[in-house]
């Protein structure tokens, strides 16, 4: 195994764990971020056990000064940073007329500026490794409604912001691409399934089985799934590849 060192937040749930456990086959030592320790603590068992050594860093990365203490946490504890995958970002599925400014900000501030601040605060680092990032988007990107309108702007504006890291990546050897995930079942799912179920006076599991006919997919993707991408991403196979956006969604996206 190398000695190379990656980040990835939002590493106590869902696909952020899994890419932990699947990064730990790749990389010497995983940087864990994410805000609620005791799941994040279960993460690093995981990952310790897959092989990889860890750090775990409770902290919230919408506040302004959380992304310089993640890099400096890695780099005193193993010298560098080589990939750094930034999936944190729960944004609320709220209708696009009852989003509250405070609601619009709060997403901003994790899932946007959280990730645009990290990777600046990593830059560096990363240009002395020839590096890579990816960050996760979501489908909601290529389609925005009403019903979630703030998951659809962010996600949108997270392809973009990418894009342009990208472009500074192909001067300082910095390969930056973005993920849109389709519809994964992972626990927030299941939490809006539970909720969004007796709203349509539905038991949860016909709410389950009903979303993935709705969105013209067999059924839903897995952690794994995305993490296998992510880890791809991050891999020697593909360095060439920096500006892109990649869809893992089942075939929910039926336009070209």
């Amino acid at each position: 195994m190398s000695a190379k060192v990656a980040i990835v937040t939002g590493a106590s749930q869902g696909i952020g764990r899994s890419t932990a456990i699947r990064l730990a086959r790749d990389f010497d030592s995983i940087v864990l971020v994410a805000r609620h320790r005791a799941n994040l603590d279960a993460t690093a068992s995981m990952v310790a056990q897959a092989g990889a050594k860890t750090l775990a860093l409770d902290i919230d990365l919408s506040q302004p000064d959380a992304a310089q203490k993640v890099v400096d946490g890695a780099l005193a504890a193993f010298g560098r940073i080589d990939a750094l995958l930034n999936i944190a970002g729960a944004v609320p599925q709220i209708d696009l007329f009852d989003m509250t400014d405070e609601q619009w900000d709060a997403g901003l501030a994790l899932k946007l500026h959280g990730a645009r601040r990290l990777t600046v605060a990593a830059w560096p680092s990363l240009k002395e490794t020839s590096g890579s990032v990816v960050l996760m988007s979501g489908n909601s990107a290529l389609f925005p409604k009403a019903p979630y309108a703030a998951v659809g702007t962010i996600n949108a504006a997270i392809v973009a912001l990418a894009k342009a890291f990208s472009d500074r990546g192909i001067t300082d050897g910095v390969q930056v691409n973005s993920v849109l995930p389709g519809p994964v079942m992972t626990g927030r799912r299941r939490s809006y399934l539970e909720h969004w179920a007796p709203l349509h006076d539905m038991t949860v599991e016909e709410a389950t089985a009903r979303f993935p006919v709705e969105a013209g997919i067999a059924r839903y993707g897995t952690p794994e799934e995305i993490a296998e991408l992510m880890a791809f991403l991050v891999s020697p196979a593909a360095k060439w590849m920096t500006g892109s956006t990649l869809r893992m969604d089942g075939g929910e996206v039926k336009s070209i």
